[in-house]
């Protein structure tokens, strides 16, 4: 009895879950002890002063947040379907943080997603205060992250290396959009979306070389391997390691 309960807690560890959702919220606040924990400028960003925001750029915490989602969906399913280490640990930590981080922006800002989101064009899902693990996976209320997901889970679903290449264009798509993101905040001086952008690609930069070497040890030409799809070059041997 006692070797059950020590493999049931050492599997609810590794696997990054909680009895209940606000003990890991705590955590990604900052809190706590553990290694799910957003670094200190992040948090500082998310409890400074509120910067102005323009319409333009109060959309792009929306756009982050279903993005960052998807990111966490993805590697979750595919970590379910393939068990590949990858896969799991960057969803159950780091993408976990990420959207811990969007969450509390929209909660620093008091935006209401189907008000102040210009760009939210689906049923809005509301998920202000959710706990991450309450909120449904593979749903978004942006239709191209949801065209995108519906794409990506179809293409990682036919094989192993599939799925790693999917983690490459995932991070691709989220480097490409988070390096507008952040030039937009530095033009309009919000620091502190900067701060947390800026947290974001370097997790993503990060990722990218994670599923690179997934790819290389399955003895091919790492994220090169993907080649460009729709205008999209996935080849980026420039990004820092």
């Amino acid at each position: 009895m006692n070797k059950l309960f020590k493999l049931a807690t050492i599997l609810i560890i590794a696997l990054g879950l909680s009895a209940c959702g606000s003990s890991d919220d705590t955590k990604a606040k900052g809190g706590g002890k553990g290694t799910r924990e957003l670094p200190a400028e992040v948090v500082t960003a998310l409890s400074s002063q509120k910067s102005t925001l323009s319409q333009d750029l109060t959309n792009t915490i929306a756009y982050m947040g279903n993005e960052e989602r998807l990111a966490y969906d993805v590697y979750n399913y595919f970590s379910g379907q393939y068990g590949t280490k990858q896969f799991t640990n960057i969803a159950s930590n780091s993408e976990y943080l990420h959207i811990s981080a969007i969450q509390q922006l929209v909660q620093k800002y008091v935006l209401n997603d189907d008000i102040n989101f210009t760009n939210v064009d689906l049923p809005s899902l509301g998920y202000v205060n959710t706990p991450i693990t309450s909120m449904q996976a593979g749903t978004y209320d942006i239709a191209t992250i949801q065209a995108l997901y519906d794409n990506l889970i179809s293409q990682g679903s036919a094989s192993e290396i599939e799925a790693l290449k999917v983690g490459c264009m995932v991070e691709v798509i989220d480097i490409n959009d988070l390096n507008n993101y952040i030039n937009l905040s530095t033009n309009e001086n919000a620091s502190d979306l900067v701060i947390v952008f800026n947290y974001l690609r370097n997790g993503s930069y990060k990722h990218y070389w994670a599923f690179d070497k997934g790819l290389v040890n399955q003895g091919l030409n790492g994220c090169c391997s993907v080649g460009t799809v729709d205008g999209i070059n996935y080849c980026h041997p420039e990004y820092p390691q």
